[in-house]
């Protein structure tokens, strides 16, 4: 196998394993409890932007159809990026479907740019390929919005029906305790009430 052969296995699996990479990670982002900070924010949009210039610079010497991926590789990667950084920052099921949107796009991008080193029948499946996989990839990024927005919503449900019982069981505790109140008389049983209104959250 020549070496530039193995050069572009070792480039196509960093490519692979960065994509990956990315879309394991807004995946992870449903069960982040914590939206990542305003500064965290503002420097990841900061820092893909820095890479953006770099990746875009590493296009200049090249020409044609081979620029041309190369510069939808680069402005994929920083909307991507953008997109991942905005999905952590506001946290909600929508941001990181449009993250996993983002990715979708930018996957598609670059390999409609690729088709157009092909002729005949095998573009036009290439092409359709890559339409393809753009419409996988929002179909599963809707998907798995619409899925955490449901448990999000039973979770709240639930958190409220817990709220619910618990004000009723505490209401029931509550009039037991005061019910054996009755059983006292003058000040022994004002003190009993009181105690009963005090430890169960009552005026």
């Amino acid at each position: 196998m020549s070496k530039l052969m193995i050069a572009l296995f070792i480039t196509a699996g960093l490519g692979f394993a960065g994509t990956t990479a990315a879309q394991t990670y807004a995946l992870n982002k449903t069960t982040t409890a914590a939206p990542m900070s305003k500064d965290a924010y503002a420097v990841a949009k900061k820092d893909a932007d820095a890479q953006y210039k770099v990746d875009k610079e590493g296009c200049a010497s090249l020409s044609g159809n081979a620029k041309d991926i190369c510069m939808a590789e680069a402005k994929g990667k920083d909307n991507a990026a953008k997109a991942d950084a905005e999905a952590a920052y506001v946290n909600t099921p929508k941001a990181r479907e449009a993250a996993r949107v983002a990715h979708a796009q930018a996957n598609y991008n670059v390999a409609i740019e690729k088709c157009d080193d092909l002729a005949g029948n095998a573009k036009d499946v290439c092409v359709k390929e890559a339409k393809a996989g753009l419409v996988k990839g929002k179909a599963n990024a809707k998907v798995d919005r619409v899925a955490a927005d449901t448990t999000q919503d039973a979770a709240a449900k639930q958190a409220e029906a817990r709220k619910d019982a618990n004000a009723d069981k505490r209401d029931a505790d509550y009039k037991v305790a005061i019910e054996k109140c009755d059983a006292l008389a003058g000040a022994a049983k004002d003190s009993c009430v009181s105690s009963a209104k005090l430890q169960y959250g009552k005026s």
